[in-house]
């Protein structure tokens, strides 16, 4: 019998691992049940592979939003050539399982993971900036990936735990998600707290330590996109994950010739609004300018190929919180 859910959780699941899946009273009715009542239970039989790939990354970055089209793959870019520009050793892994753009963005298009007695290699920029993604995996950049959760979950188990970023480890992990609070978000957190958890009870670490996995949120200004953001903010704060802070992506429009920032969408300012609303903090706006686009297009760094620019001069600013933060 296949032991892959057929709807996803109800609100009151006892969960999927617990001795009650199936039995309880709120399993009454869930398409699941007799699934999780003969499913076996117990701990999960990957955790020490999981954590002894995950103890080698110092930190952890979700970049989340609850809405698509904000920017997140070009953030998530952007962000690492940054940190490996200033010497960190960086990896980029990309769960947007369904539509993986960062290869495209780091003009690594046509490339693939290869295996070696260690794991599955990641594909790199340079030294000290990797990339992992499904889109290494497809046989064209037209090919649609049309699968159920459980097997994007198990991608996403496996991206983590056979994934050998070198003997150095990371200094950073930056982790480009797909919109949303479903499936990929639920399994990548519980997959890196199951692995922190494990490494914490190894060294006798209190669970009430500072976690090394956080997220940075990402917007655009229209209230369109900040209901669904606010449902993100919320989804961090259930499951316990910091947030680092909130950035407002294409906040205006800077002419390049007169310099004049125009708002292109409603809100002006409404993401700090938001983020000041919600108690989490707010780590700046990127305006728009037509060549982050060339950028990504590229697959180019758009702070060393515009340095005197005015959306770098905010990108580095927010940077520079992010490491901050982190590094406290």
């Amino acid at each position: 019998m296949s032991t892959e859910l057929t709807a996803p959780p109800p609100e009151h699941c006892p969960g999927t691992q617990s001795e009650q899946a199936g039995k309880s009273a709120s399993c009454a009715g869930c398409p699941n049940q007799q699934i999780c009542a003969t499913a076996p239970k117990g701990p999960d039989p990957d955790v020490e592979q999981l954590a002894d790939r995950m103890s080698a990354i110092k930190h952890k970055i979700l970049v989340l939003s609850g809405k698509g089209g904000v920017g997140k793959s070009t953030f998530s870019s952007q962000l690492s050539f940054a940190l490996a520009h200033y010497g960190a050793e960086v990896g980029l892994l990309d769960i947007d399982i369904c539509g993986p753009s960062i290869p495209k963005m780091l003009s690594l298009e046509g490339e693939q993971i290869h295996s070696s007695n260690f794991g599955w290699s990641p594909v790199y920029v340079n030294d000290n900036l990797g990339v992992v993604s499904v889109g290494f995996m497809l046989g064209s950049t037209s090919d649609a990936v049309i699968w159920r959760g459980p097997r994007k979950n198990g991608l996403i188990k496996q991206f983590l735990k056979d994934v050998y970023w070198g003997s150095a480890g990371l200094d950073f992990l930056v982790i480009d998600t797909p919109p949303g609070t479903s499936d990929e978000h639920l399994s990548i957190t519980q997959f890196l707290k199951a692995a922190e958890q494990f490494n914490n009870s190894q060294q006798n670490i209190s669970s009430a330590s500072a976690s090394s996995m956080s997220a940075v949120i990402v917007t655009t200004p229209q209230d369109v996109a900040l209901i669904d953001v606010r449902k993100e903010i919320n989804f961090c704060k259930k499951i316990g994950l910091n947030i680092i802070g909130v950035v407002e992506n294409m906040s205006a429009f800077v002419c390049p010739k007169c310099h004049v920032a125009t708002e292109i969408f409603s809100g002006a300012n409404g993401a700090e609004a938001m983020a000041k609303e919600m108690s989490v903090p707010f780590l700046g706006s990127i305006p728009l300018d037509p060549q982050i686009a060339w950028a990504c297009d590229k697959g180019k760094s758009y702070v060393e190929h515009f340095p005197d620019s005015k959306a770098t001069k905010e990108f580095l600013k927010v940077f520079k919180k992010i490491a901050t933060t982190l590094q406290a």
